[in-house]
């Protein structure tokens, strides 16, 4: 089946891989970006996995300080006194 791009931003970005991937064809082009997106998009952790890691990479940097004044510190850095 055909695909027709009516868009030309569409058609302007596959001309743009063509040139990027030196490939002969906008489709062949098409067909690796399209491979790369999806190859991509299933071997990305899931969220929660993602956000896991960064919880993790902060609980590693110890308790907070429960009597840290955020607003005060803030205001002495930028010399808002």
């Amino acid at each position: 089946m055909p695909l027709y791009v009516r868009d030309e931003s569409v058609n302007d970005l596959a001309a743009q891989a063509q040139r990027v991937l030196k490939t002969r064809t906008k489709t062949e082009a098409i067909r690796i970006a399209l491979e790369r997106a999806i190859s991509t998009e299933e071997n990305r952790p899931p969220l929660m996995e993602r956000l896991k890691k960064i919880q993790d990479q902060a609980a590693a940097l110890g308790p907070v300080d429960p009597d840290f004044d955020q607003k005060a510190y803030l205001d002495e850095m930028w010399g808002n006194n």
